[in-house]
């Protein structure tokens, strides 16, 4: 088979994935009602299992599209192909109700290769949010201008999916030795649905608020990344990260419709464009590596979401702060002991909201993050030692901000796959 089909062929596998990808939803959340819905990590396989740190991360045998300076790292002779996936459980818990959900989905894809001396490319798919939920509540109604009982009793259905999704291009450039700058131009795309479906004891009405958001926009991250040699085995690498805040192009189209045994009684539809923003967000990181068996990291990201623009409105949102700290420990990449060519990682991650979520008493701020990873990179003798299978489990607690609000306990296993080749192998 020639090159020029092979290519090809992985150019299909690589849209088709995408297209799958972009068709499903992760979560079954209800704090994803608000905003764009649940932010998603940005990272690949071997930094997940590292509480996500990746701002300074410099390795030549993995992608790391958290920080586009990286790509200068990988060799004139290696072409990496990554894959990844997802499985996970959650268990919701309000007051005495507790409930529990099942998800999997694909989660990226990418491919990275150097293209001269001291410029490195990379391409891929990535999840950027995603919206899933279905619940109901029932409250009994007052009688109009008294407190006494109605007896009519109102039955809500919220109900929501989608999410956005982020097709990218990156470029890292090498400009000293131990200097490296990097740019990814992203194309962000998708549509979230939200419907609100509110039906009487008392009639056979029942009125339905829809609200659909359709999102086609770029996106474009800066890195930097400064590596500081401290003795012939260990070195220092800052990371720095930008991403610069803009208006979205998006059409936004609301729905009023009030049915009687599903005729249509009244209807009303309202339709705008460019109703949203991207926040502008920063990023640091520092990374100590000893030599080829230790790498510690930790990285401070902060989101500016309460200055971006949501549905032309009052914005809810909370600048998010998140803190990871993780690392990797190989015993001896080189031996002939297979146990210790394995690389043992482990992570921590803490993140606000960057949502506030409507209560009986008003808006609060959505439910605080806390998470944990460990997972193992397990080297493929089928194919070649360079290649890597990544395996790692993820516990999130998600922590309501007032008593008696929904909080979550969630555990995903994360499934990626590594291809390290060489060239025109």
């Amino acid at each position: 088979m020639t090159n020029y089909k092979k290519t090809l062929i992985s150019a299909l596998v690589v849209l088709g994935c995408a297209g799958a990808a972009s068709a499903q939803s992760n979560t079954n959340s209800p704090y994803t009602r608000y905003g764009f819905g649940r932010l998603e990590d940005q990272s690949f396989g071997n930094s997940k299992a590292m509480g996500g740190i990746g701002y300074a991360l410099r390795d030549g045998s993995h992608i790391n599209p958290t920080n586009p300076a990286s790509y200068t790292a990988v060799d004139s002779l290696t072409f990496l192909f990554d894959i990844g996936m997802s499985l996970q459980n959650t268990n919701f818990t309000e007051g005495a109700i507790k409930t529990n959900a099942k998800n999997a989905s694909f989660d990226y894809i990418a491919m990275q290769f150097r293209l001269w001396e001291r410029m490195a490319m990379t391409a891929g798919f990535l999840p950027f949010s995603s919206v899933g939920y279905n619940f109901y509540k029932t409250q009994d109604l007052p009688t109009q201008n008294t407190n006494a009982d109605s007896g009519i009793t109102q039955a809500t259905t919220f109900y929501g999916d989608g999410g956005l999704h982020q097709v990218f291009a990156g470029i890292g450039f090498k400009v000293l030795k131990n200097l490296s700058v990097g740019v990814n131009a992203s194309y962000l795309y998708g549509d979230i649905s939200h419907q609100t479906t509110a039906q009487f004891s008392n009639s056979a009405d029942q009125s339905i608020v829809s609200n659909s958001i359709s999102i086609n926009t770029y996106k474009l991250d800066f890195g930097l990344q400064y590596t500081q040699k401290i003795n012939k085995t260990d070195n220092l690498t800052v990371g720095l990260v930008y991403n610069m805040g803009h208006q979205m192009g998006s059409t936004v189209t609301k729905t009023i419709q009030v049915t009687d045994n599903s005729s249509y009684l009244n209807q009303q539809e309202d339709s705008y464009k460019d109703a949203f923003e991207l926040p502008h967000m920063f990023g640091i990181g520092l990374t100590y590596v000893h030599g080829k068996n230790w790498t510690v990291g930790t990285d401070y990201t902060l989101q500016k979401w309460s200055k971006a623009k949501y549905d032309n409105g009052e914005n809810y949102f909370n600048d998010r702060s998140k803190v990871s700290l993780g690392g990797e420990f190989t015993p001896n990449p080189l031996g002939r002991n297979y146990l210790k060519r394995i690389h043992y990682r482990a992570g921590l991650y803490y993140a606000t909201p960057y949502t506030k979520t409507y209560t009986t008493n008003g808006f609060v701020d959505g439910g605080k993050e806390y998470g944990a990873s460990l997972g193992f990179g397990l080297p493929l003798h089928l194919f070649q030692r360079r290649s890597v299978l990544n395996i790692s489990g993820q516990y999130t607690h998600i922590s309501p901000s007032i008593s008696n609000m929904l909080s979550e306990n969630r555990f995903q296993i994360n499934i990626g796959l590594t291809f390290n080749e060489r060239w025109f192998m």
